[in-house]
């Protein structure tokens, strides 16, 4: 088992370049997946609805709840079809192509690029990011600044893919990575490397750092046979959050 330090120092990581061929298409790809636009993204899309439920799943119901909310790499806005009913909500999302022409950005207050332009006297009962964390070079910085974010009885609701496992790998290897294949006639696996930057296990062990109370839910048999994770953090160490930022 990896140390504390030992997995402190593999951050900031440093994301892969992409080649050339894959780089000019890049955008207009990672819009298009996002927005379900070909088969095996739609899909995907159709699976990935778990990590939405999961992260909704306090709040569901049609009434009206005021629960102040920051959510974590919005994308194109599609966690709102799940917390429509949720005010305040806040964003970070630096892609501003993703959502910039989106209804849903009325049910949105605030629009921020980074964790570190959100204010620092912002609290929120929940904290949440949908297919994000995996995303994260400077992983462990977001996840100290959501603790310290978090009201007293606030929680940190995260889902992701389960990078780094067999099942995770043969699924996008036999859906969009044979699409891609197909379409630009390049290796589906090199933008998988440049995004997913950090495995599941990575991910899991930085939350243990800053919290004290993870509950997992897994969408599969075990951690390592299944397609996705679902973490719900409280009681963050505020002292390891200061520490590490400051």
């Amino acid at each position: 088992m990896i140390s504390t330090i030992d997995l402190l120092n593999r951050f900031p990581k440093t994301r892969p370049a992409l080649p050339e061929q894959i780089e000019k298409i890049y955008k207009t790809h990672y819009k298009n997946n996002r927005e379900g636009g070909s088969l095996a993204s739609f899909l995907a899309q159709k699976m990935e609805s778990w990590l939405h439920k999961k992260v909704a799943n306090d709040i569901s119901g049609k009434e009206e709840k005021n629960l102040p909310t920051l959510e974590i790499g919005a994308g194109t806005l599609n966690q709102l079809h799940y917390e429509s009913n949720v005010h305040p909500y806040d964003i970070i999302e630096p892609f501003t192509e993703l959502y910039k022409n989106s209804p849903l950005l009325k049910k949105v207050r605030s629009i921020y690029a980074d964790i570190r332009d959100v204010p620092s006297g912002n609290r929120y009962e929940r904290i949440t990011s949908v297919a994000t964390f995996e995303h994260l070079c400077n992983l462990p910085d977001v996840v100290a600044r959501s603790g310290l974010l978090l009201t007293e009885n606030g929680v940190l609701r995260v889902s992701i893919p389960n990078e780094g496992n067999f099942l995770w790998t043969l699924g996008w290897t036999l859906t969009t990575g044979l699409e891609f294949q197909f379409r630009y006639g390049q290796d589906y696996g090199l933008l998988m490397k440049h995004e997913h930057v950090n495995t599941a296990d990575e991910i899991e062990g930085v939350l243990k750092i800053f919290f004290e109370n993870i509950n997992c839910r897994i969408f599969g048999m075990s951690k390592y046979l299944a397609l996705y994770r679902y973490y719900e953090c409280r009681k963050p160490k505020i002292d390891e959050c200061k520490k590490y930022i400051y």
